[in-house]
């Protein structure tokens, strides 16, 4: 049986924490995300929207780091697995590079929309 199966609940968090520390580490484009992440919360704070668009926001936010942690698990299975090129396992990395793609242009719609919001409910940002 596997080590990770049916373990408690600080067990199971402990492995979870370790693939999240591992990917931040490792992975460039998870750092970056996190770096907008925390921007974003700042921003959130800064800008007072309504609860609806925090939850809006940290869910699409929390939908890209998601999916590139996935990405990096695909990713490191298949160069375990496959360590050779592969046509097929390129085929692999680019779906789920591109599913990080798709997460991160549904957050930039959510960017979008809170802003094209905040203006219409407070005015234009400057005056002319």
């Amino acid at each position: 049986m596997s080590v990770h199966k049916n373990n408690t609940l600080p067990t199971r968090l402990g492995f979870a924490l370790r693939g999240l520390a591992y990917a931040l580490r490792t992975e460039r484009s998870l750092q970056i995300q996190a770096l907008v992440f925390m921007l974003l919360v700042v921003a959130l704070v800064l800008l007072e929207p309504e609860p609806l668009w925090w939850a809006l926001a940290l869910l699409a936010s929390g939908a890209v780091i998601a999916a590139e942690l996935f990405n990096t698990a695909v990713e490191r299975l298949a160069d375990e697995l496959h360590p050779q090129d592969s046509p097929g396992i390129a085929v692999v990395k680019d779906c789920a590079a591109a599913a990080v793609l798709i997460a991160v242009l549904g957050a930039l719609g959510v960017a979008a929309a809170l802003l094209v919001h905040l203006i219409s409910v407070s005015g234009p940002l400057y005056k002319y």
